[in-house]
């Protein structure tokens, strides 16, 4: 935590805010020199935040006072999470994650209100795994089971169009991410992609220097070693695909939804079955659990 960030607030302040920029760029403009770049000019930083302040500052309030009031007079209120819960600093698969927490709890934290405010936590997870960038991801599958879930998926990244990582779903990891975001209910996305699949594989634990163990370890070379423990269900050759209520999917897929529950220890409320926002099985309302 640097504490050198320019806020919002700030360009409320213009006298306040040139100091701000001053020392930032004490900072950043020694890492630049030692780099062969030129360093930034702080009148030019001011100038362009001044410039933009206007058009800003009206969106600026108290959040906490804001979210507050709206709760008390009976609003909904709707937090989303950014990032996966595996990719939380103290939480996920440490070093390969980002800069700040990404579990549930933070959602308190950065709005200013209260934990108990939080009503209900929907957890947010594929049919089958996926992961971006470096990392240890026990069930991927480097093969053509990867490739197919890839390329029906559509799993490449928006920006680069870079393929991502594709495996079979790990229980393991989603029961973990359940306990360290307190998640209440899963919305399960993608059941369409396992559509046609003979037999379909899901991790139910991992194996570690010959013990069996129900968690992904804390270490990082420890979470290199960890081998997964499959347990093989049976394939549906129907299609789930559009699919919008509970009576339209075969029974196979049923049960491969129920199992999942069963092992991850919590109850879908949300199945997807389609990219299409209106292809979706609403088991249980999130606004009225």
């Amino acid at each position: 935590m640097g504490r050198r960030a320019i806020r919002v607030m700030d360009l409320a302040e213009p006298p306040a805010l040139k100091r701000k920029i001053e020392r930032l760029l004490v900072h950043h403009n020694a890492l630049r020199r030692g780099m062969g770049i030129a360093p930034v000019c702080a009148e030019a930083v001011q100038e362009q935040l001044e410039s933009i302040a206007p058009r800003v500052l009206p969106y600026m309030d108290s959040v906490w006072s804001l979210l507050d009031r709206k709760r008390r007079e009976g609003k909904r209120i709707l937090f989303e999470g950014a990032q996966g819960a595996l990719l939380d600093i103290d939480h996920g698969t440490y070093p390969f994650v980002t800069s700040s927490n990404t579990v549930a709890a933070q959602a308190a934290i950065g709005s200013g209100l209260g934990p108990g405010a939080i009503h209900y936590v929907l957890g947010i997870c594929k049919a089958y795994t996926t992961r971006v960038g470096e990392g240890p991801f026990p069930t991927e599958q480097k093969n053509e089971i990867g490739r197919t879930l890839g390329e029906r998926g559509r799993e490449f990244g928006v920006v680069t169009g870079r393929p991502r990582r594709c495996g079979w779903f790990d229980a393991v990891l989603v029961r973990q991410t359940t306990r360290t975001s307190g998640i209440n209910g899963l919305a399960l996305t993608k059941l369409d992609i396992l559509d046609g699949f003979d037999e379909i594989k899901v991790c139910t634990g991992y194996r570690l220097d010959g013990r069996e163990i129900d968690y992904l370890p804390g270490g990082e070379h420890a979470q290199a070693r960890v081998e997964p423990i499959y347990e093989t269900i049976a394939g549906w050759q129907e299609k789930t695909a559009r699919a919008r209520s509970w009576g339209e999917l075969p029974a196979q897929a049923i049960k491969y939804v129920r199992r999942v529950e069963e092992l991850v220890g919590c109850p879908v409320a949300l199945l997807s079955t389609s990219p299409e926002r209106e292809d979706t099985i609403l088991m249980q309302n999130p606004f009225e659990a």
